[in-house]
């Protein structure tokens, strides 16, 4: 069995604020409603949504903006790292979001590693472009060097 809500936040694979979503039961009961993500789409709450729209999308707009400003800050960054690497340039280790991660703590960009994009670790030398997803769907590049260590 189905049922519609109201979504308040974005829930990723789901909606944005403010969407009207169909989706089982159990999982608006068990987790979309405890944790503050949505409401139930009842009539009263339909009525209410269209007097919030316009917080809404003032809220959208706010984090819009600083997911946009947060990319820029991200774009000037580069991440070098000085790593092993054998004769074709294949690194004897490789480069993980959680290095990835800590270098951009360094840099004093907080972000979770969960959204740096990274398919599988970097393993050659050379500049690589790893994508980040930020909130409202907006997603920034950030510039990766590999170089090899001096023996």
């Amino acid at each position: 069995m189905n049922t519609d809500v109201i979504l308040r936040e974005n829930v990723d694979g789901l909606g944005t604020i403010g969407d009207i979503v169909n989706v089982k039961a159990g999982y608006a009961r068990n987790y979309l409603v405890p944790q503050g993500l949505a409401h139930l789409a009842d009539a009263r709450n339909i009525k209410e949504l269209e007097h919030q729209k316009r917080q809404l999308a003032r809220k959208l707009e706010k984090v819009t903006n600083d997911a946009t400003a947060f990319k820029a800050r991200i774009e000037k960054v580069t991440c070098n790292f000085i790593q092993r690497a054998g004769e074709e340039g294949k690194l004897f280790g490789s480069v993980t979001s959680m290095d990835l991660e800590a270098k951009l703590t360094d840099a004093g960009i907080t972000i979770d590693r969960k959204k740096i994009q990274l398919a599988e670790p970097i393993k050659t030398l050379g500049e690589h472009l790893v994508t980040i997803k930020l909130d409202a769907g907006i997603t920034a590049e950030l510039k990766v060097v590999v170089v090899p260590e001096e023996v």
